[in-house]
């Protein structure tokens, strides 16, 4: 009798699994049918005459109620986010014309979003099982000789980099696995580095279009295409395109890496000093490939996804989409009679928290929380002299920082989202070039997402794998550092945007020339004192 038990509820479990992969599935293809992708309005909002002003009140107090509750962990960030949405949901229904109904508050969820973490969630517990992050936390340990800071270097440098070209949310999903295994195998702490690998996800998904999802927003909501479509279809020739971001984003991103990196050694000091000796041949006996055969074919439905990432302008198909489709072959292609294990790494926690983050900030939308921010910084923009360098420079300044710090108290996909057609409007009402503001909010947005645990997809992302683990992040621990860095990177960003969007476009060649100067000038003064390469790039001038 308890074995038949045993084998309905693992039946019950494999339908339900599928079932809600499908409505993911579902809902992302609604969302994207009817709103452009599920980054436009879906439903139509009245806050009621006389009643504004008072709802965007309370709608803050809502937001920084919200706050409170995660930044002194009163409650689990998931449920805070809840009690924020029901809270921000009623208080929209008591200020609007007309109540939504749940259909409506479901459109608030951007299901494109869950839809990529469900698929790339499952085919990350797929590949766990094949000993693959086990072999590459060898790998890394042996290129960096035991020295730890070399591997925190190393794991750095390859989550900015994969971050650039696959996404940085996917990016962590694959490395948090094998950053706790390294800790496990060389007794380190793993919260340092996973927070170190979270900044440079961050700081590298914003050299490209598809590396970060606030310039995947920007380059799907700002494309000539899309803006033709909209209210000021005489700015599409400003438009931008998949490699505009590559030109624009790039060289800044450069600059910020030898800087956040000197910081974030200073920072861990302590945590990332050392050397730890430990017997290679062992560890690959230990921690080597467990499955080769499942491995080769998971490997290639993941490479199969990744090129579909990279396809999206050309296929049209979703990313969501894309990684549903990964998980359930994923799934087919391994124990097809089996879910319970692969299921095991969807953190389901973390799913709900972005539910609840997207009905809350969308709600505030409605209510004009965000519409109020965007006014603002007009207004600060009019305050300037009516001349246009003076004004352009007035511009990017505040929509720079004014992104990176209201992106890193909330989420910046929505917060990205609502700033598109703003940018359009402060382009069109001051007579501004839209090419600048728009790279002006991609580099406050991405930045930004460093400020704050629950900043960026990725930072919570990682935040959950990492408490499934043992390992819970807490608010304040992450805003140690990453609030400093989301400072350093945007004061630097400042500097490279005014330069070359209001002094002079050569200037860009100029700051990148200067900036692998100085990073080669560091490595050889490095070397002529005798440092590893590691401690060269971030401490040229201890000996």
């Amino acid at each position: 009798m308890q074995v038949a038990n045993f084998t309905t509820d693992r039946r019950r479990v494999r339908w339900l699994s599928l079932l809600l992969l499908v409505l993911v599935g579902g809902m992302s293809l609604i969302s994207s049918a009817s709103a452009g992708g599920g980054s436009e309005d879906l439903i139509s909002v009245e806050i009621r005459d006389g009643f504004e002003n008072q709802a965007i009140l309370v709608g803050l107090i809502i937001l920084i109620g919200v706050y409170v509750l995660i930044v002194v962990e009163l409650v689990h960030r998931t449920l805070a986010a809840a009690l924020g949405g029901l809270g921000a949901v009623a208080a929209l229904n008591y200020y609007a014309t007309d109540s939504l109904n749940l259909k409506e508050v479901t459109t608030m969820i951007d299901w494109d979003t869950i839809g990529l973490l469900l698929g790339m969630m499952v085919m990350v517990g797929v590949l766990s099982h094949t000993g693959v992050f086990e072999w590459f936390a060898v790998e890394a340990y042996k290129k960096s000789g035991g020295k730890v800071w070399t591997l925190v270097v190393i794991l750095c440098m390859v989550t900015a980099v994969l971050s650039a070209f696959l996404d940085n949310v996917t990016t962590m999903l694959l490395l948090t696995p094998v950053t706790i295994q390294i800790a496990k195998v060389l007794d380190l702490k793993p919260i340092p580095i996973l927070i170190s690998e979270v900044i440079f996800s961050n700081i590298g998904g914003a050299a490209t279009m598809i590396g970060d999802p606030p310039n995947i927003i920007i380059g799907n909501g700002l494309s000539k295409d899309a803006i033709k479509d909209s209210a000021y279809p005489h700015l599409a020739d400003a438009g931008v395109t998949f490699n505009d971001f590559i030109f624009e984003m790039a060289p800044g991103i450069l600059m910020t890496i030898i800087p956040c990196l000197m910081f974030v050694k200073w920072m861990y000091r302590d945590e990332f000093a050392g050397v730890r000796e430990r017997d290679i041949l062992d560890l690959e006996r230990r921690y080597g490939i467990k499955d080769p055969a499942l491995l080769k074919r998971s490997g290639a439905v993941l490479a199969l996804v990744i090129l579909g990432f990279f396809l999206h302008p050309l296929i049209h198909l979703d990313v969501a989409w894309v990684a549903l489709i990964g998980a359930v072959i994923m799934l087919l292609v391994s124990d097809r009679h089996e879910l319970e294990e692969p299921l095991e790494k969807v953190e389901w926690s973390t799913l709900l928290f972005f539910a609840g983050l997207f009905v809350l900030v969308h709600s505030l939308q409605y209510m004009g929380v965000i519409d109020a921010i965007g006014n603002k910084i007009v207004q600060g923009i009019e305050l300037v002299p009516d001349d246009e360098f003076y004004r352009l420079v007035a511009a990017l300044v505040l929509i720079l920082w004014v992104s990176a710090i209201v992106s890193a108290f909330i989420d910046n996909i929505p917060y990205t989202a609502t700033m598109v057609p703003i940018v359009l409007l402060i382009a069109n009402d001051l007579s501004l070039p839209l090419g600048p503001l728009i790279w002006a909010l991609a580099f406050g947005a991405c930045l930004g997402g460093n400020g704050t645990l629950i900043g960026a997809s990725a930072n919570v992302v990682t935040a959950g794998m990492a408490e499934e683990a043992g390992y819970p992040i807490s608010f304040r621990e992450f805003f140690k550092a990453g609030f400093p860095v989301m400072l350093l990177s945007v004061s630097i960003v400042t500097v490279y945007v005014v330069a070359v969007y209001a002094i002079s476009e050569n200037m860009k060649w100029i700051l990148l020339g200067i900036t692998i100067i100085g990073i080669i000038m560091q490595l050889s003064k490095g070397r002529r004192l005798g440092q590893h390469w590691s401690d060269a790039l971030a401490d040229p001038e201890q000996e």
